[in-house]
């Protein structure tokens, strides 16, 4: 994530991660205020073991785009929500990227930040039967909770 203030945001990811038993890391790499961090981070990740980035970022959002430009493993990008813009900037700074860097762009705030969890851990159940057994039963649980009649 971009700043501190993103966790708040963030944490969902990070919970339904570890509901999957989903081995993962928490960093804060800012794109404008860390940019070697970033970099580092990025041109390492693949030998690090990371197979899926999730990167949260407000305002100019630079982030995802910028560690999708320094690797070849898939980047979610997650706008936080900003509240001069309600994170519009955000959405438009991650989704509008040049052909040929790709940056899978969820929604603004925590529904995206969810979704991120799940879209990754779906890429890692590609190849991890047990993952994907695991995402096959919570869909159905899922889809179970769902009533068919009011109460």
């Amino acid at each position: 994530m971009g700043s501190q203030s993103d966790w708040k945001t963030m944490q969902e990811a990070a919970a339904i991660l570890e509901q999957f038993d989903a081995q993962h890391e928490v960093k804060i790499i800012s794109a404008h205020r860390t940019p070697n961090r970033l970099t580092n981070f990025a041109e390492t990740a693949h030998e690090e073991g990371f197979d899926v980035i999730i990167a949260g970022a407000g305002g100019a959002a630079h982030l995802p785009g910028m560690l999708a430009a320094h690797t070849h493993l898939p980047v979610l990008g997650v706008p936080i929500e900003s509240a001069a813009l309600k994170g519009m900037d955000s959405l438009l700074s991650i989704v509008q990227m040049p052909a040929g860097v790709p940056v899978g762009t969820l929604a603004i705030g925590v529904p995206g930040a969810k979704n991120a969890a799940l879209l990754a851990l779906q890429i890692l159940a590609l190849t991890d039967l047990s993952l994907a057994e695991k995402m096959i039963d919570w869909r159905t649980k899922q889809s179970a909770d769902v009533a068919e009649t009011p109460s």
